[in-house]
């Protein structure tokens, strides 16, 4: 008969078998409600875009006229820009959202900012047009990431009336709200050498109208003067 004694001692040393684990208190608790796993969401595509917008580079992406598609780049945004009154000519969308700023050397730097709601946002589309003489041509159209707050067009033709449409795009099913658009017209490169030109010459001509009028009046109070007392001195012996 087989002896139960080294069971016995095995149970002692080691111990009863543990118990199964048990569920976690998450897991017990069941689900997160639907509400409040919408309001998680809603938080972190927040933060996602409040990252985003301060995030230093701007990638666009521009499309040609008649091109499938275009090379992605990246761009330091302009901020803190401001449009000086002798520089610079501001231009507003109806709404107020898109300013274009026409700057003296034909460029015109876009600004707007930021949309609402953020949340869900996937970034801008950019359409431009032009008007001809009959009818109206449109311009190569540029895509914007979700942190681009400007964009710039480094030339634009003279004596030319541009409209730029900036649209957000959001992910779906949110619809796209509707388009901010603004109109504007690039004064000509041969005007705005004309005009400074005539400034220049303009302000030489009153540089030298100055220096001319001190010099009269060095003239008449240094040298005019002594020549005018001597004769008055030498007439009077004369009278007496």
């Amino acid at each position: 008969m087989p002896s139960l004694l080294p069971p016995i001692l095995a149970l002692l040393c080691f111990g009863a078998p543990a118990p199964a684990l048990t569920a976690s208190p998450a897991a017990a608790a069941g689900p997160a409600p639907p509400s409040a796993a919408r309001r998680a969401g809603a938080e972190a595509a927040a933060a996602a875009a409040a990252a985003a917008a301060e995030d230093p580079w701007c990638p666009y992406k521009v499309e040609a006229e008649g091109a499938a598609g275009g090379r992605l780049c990246f761009r330091t945004p302009a901020r803190g820009f401001q449009c000086a009154a002798r520089a610079c000519r501001a231009h507003r969308s109806p709404g107020g959202a898109l300013v274009a700023n026409v700057l003296r050397n034909g460029s015109v730097l876009l600004q707007w900012g930021p949309p609402r709601p953020a949340a869900g946002l996937r970034g801008f589309a950019l359409n431009c047009s032009w008007d001809g003489t009959y009818t109206r041509f449109p311009c190569d159209s540029v895509e914007l990431g979700a942190a681009c707050r400007d964009y710039l067009l480094p030339e634009a033709h003279g004596s030319v009336r541009y409209r730029l449409c900036l649209q957000p795009r959001y992910a779906p099913p949110r619809p796209a709200p509707p388009a901010q658009c603004v109109e504007f017209r690039v004064e000509p490169a041969a005007m705005r050498d004309i005009v400074v030109a005539m400034t220049a010459v303009g302000g030489s001509i009153c540089v030298m109208l100055v220096f001319i009028c001190l010099l009269v009046a060095y003239i008449t109070e240094n040298l005019m003067s002594p020549a005018l007392a001597g004769a008055a001195g030498a007439a009077a012996p004369r009278r007496a």
